[in-house]
């Protein structure tokens, strides 16, 4: 049986059941508050689930039928449809007051019924909390599918192991113990064979420390770090490796790139033991959005921020790095990770992508993927990028979201919680692998057959879309780029009501990690 998605342009409908008056949101990834007026004053009960898109708050939470997206992150720069998802965010949440006990961003309330004080505001009187919670994420790690090496790229949020007192990181070493504590628990849960970590803020003492730590939880494995040879008691931030010396070893000599910031980029070549296989690691950390810049670095208004032209060079400095690394090691597969200050449309990522390297974010889980919330807003400045050859080899990639949906009340140095959760304020990425180099890369797969046509009776027809491994979705977006629908595909022949509105729409297909677009007229 085809599974059929409406896409009404019909925002909100109420219906009167037993005294209750009854929200249907028909579309939420263009609902707005606004649409709450008519029922200012009154009980109802919300069909659909809400989803708590900010808790930084105490006293209340920011709600809404989607989740909240920054703009850059689903479409470029300065574009009409930044502009339009801009004005879209802005009235696309609504405050939830009086609710007792703590909830995470993502968690989803079903049968929410409140009281609607204002078009900002409603209260709290009842309803059933499920998803993203931290029962749910102690469980385990996602889902990588059958991978033999879990490679995990973190930010820690400057891991600070002496010389306390500084602006940033531990101002004591008692605040050290509870941020070592948090931070232990988080990689022990995720139990990786290689880690690349940024905002070390302390040289090799602070890797040797790290493994050391992992080594005591978990036997059996043998972790150590890669010595970068730099100074241990710097107060600068660098990046590093730790890694299981049981499943893999370095391979020649690790390569620093000093380009705009020093001890923050980083290649390394691992050898996996069992089978021989090798892969380039590049683990990175570009220049932060913060501070002030002025010519080509200043706030250009189009939503990357500053210091965007110096994280654009970083990015292409990895490139060049890379290819001239390939040939000293004779490998041309590369995973690059880290924190580059830039979400997934901004320059630097698309410069990737435009040079034929894969963002897996995207790949895995198009448009839905984040690992990092600011200004209620949430979104992926941690990547995961694979060169063509070895995205076959990669069984699945995520973020790990123990971190960036919590309260930042619950950081070491705000709360005596010890668990892995709020461990940094960006969440860890994973990557699955499963070295293969006799697998071959076609760069144009199945998306070659893809159509997208009209059907009948109103329908959109996708074809030869639906992959069994990897998943397949389809978009729809209006002409101003406001998104109407994100699903999956679910089959060869997958049928999709049309907008019921007259108008020029934009469809989207999203396989293999090749996306195919065409224009929609809706008469």
């Amino acid at each position: 049986m085809k599974r059929v998605y409406s896409l009404s342009l019909t925002l909100l409908v109420a219906l009167v059941v037993w005294g209750q008056t009854h929200i249907t949101i028909s579309n939420p990834e263009t609902w707005s508050a606004q649409e709450l007026l008519p029922y200012v004053g009154q009980t109802v009960v919300f069909d659909q689930p809400m989803i708590i898109s900010s808790n930084a708050s105490s006293s209340n939470y920011q709600i809404s039928p989607r989740r909240i997206f920054q703009p850059t992150n689903q479409v470029l720069p300065g574009s009409a449809a930044y502009r339009s998802m801009l004005s879209m965010n802005a009235t696309g949440f609504v405050a939830l007051t009086g609710v007792g006990g703590y909830h995470r961003c993502g968690e989803r309330v079903y049968n929410l019924t409140a009281k609607v004080n204002s078009t900002s505001s409603i209260s709290f009187i009842s309803g059933t909390w499920r998803g993203n919670t931290r029962a749910d994420l102690e469980r385990g790690i996602p889902d990588l599918g059958d991978y033999r090496l879990l490679v995990c790229a973190m930010n820690l949020e400057y891991y600070l192991v002496k010389d306390f007192g500084t602006d940033r990181g531990p101002r004591n070493y008692s605040q050290h113990q509870d941020q070592r504590t948090k931070t232990n628990k988080a990689l022990t849960k995720i139990n990786a064979d290689i880690y690349g970590l940024v905002e070390i803020q302390q040289g090799q003492d602070a890797l040797e420390e790290i493994a050391n730590d992992l080594n005591t939880k978990l036997p059996g494995r043998n972790y150590t770090y890669i010595n970068d040879g730099t100074s241990a008691n710097g107060t600068y931030t660098k990046s590093g490796y730790v890694y299981d010396a049981n499943k893999v070893e370095p391979v020649g000599k690790m390569l620093e790139n000093e380009e705009a910031v020093k001890g923050r980029k980083k290649m390394m070549c691992f050898r996996e033991k069992a089978t021989g296989e090798r892969f380039i690691f590049s683990l990175n950390h570009f220049k932060a959005k913060s501070g002030s810049a002025s010519g080509a670095d200043a706030d250009q208004g189009d939503g990357q921020g500053i210091f965007n032209a110096t994280r654009t060079r970083e990015a292409q400095s990895v490139i060049d790095q890379y290819g001239k690394y390939k040939r000293s090691i004779n490998d041309d597969d590369i995973l690059i990770m880290g924190d580059l200050n830039a979400y997934a449309k901004e320059d630097p990522v698309m410069l990737f992508v435009n040079r034929n390297f894969i963002d897996l974010h995207r790949a895995f889980h198009a448009d839905s993927s984040y690992s990092y919330q600011f200004s209620n807003c949430a979104g992926y400045l941690d990547h995961a990028i694979s060169n063509g050859s070895l995205y076959p080899q990669i069984t699945g990639m995520a973020s790990y979201t123990i971190n960036s949906d919590e309260n930042d009340r619950y950081t070491y140095d705000k709360s005596d919680d010890n668990t892995m959760f709020r461990s940094s304020d960006h969440d860890p990425v994973l990557v699955g692998l499963k070295l293969d180099s006799t697998l071959n890369y076609d760069p144009s797969p199945a998306i070659n057959s893809a159509e997208i046509m009209l059907g009948t009776a109103d329908k959109l027809v996708i074809r030869n879309s639906y992959t069994e491994g990897t998943p397949s979705y389809y978009a729809i977006y209006t002409i101003n780029g406001l998104r109407l629908a994100l699903e999956p595909i679910t089959s060869n022949y997958h049928e999709v009501e049309l907008p019921r509105e007259s108008g020029v729409y934009i469809c989207y297909l999203y396989v293999e990690n090749r996306v195919l677009q065409r224009k929609i007229i809706v008469p």
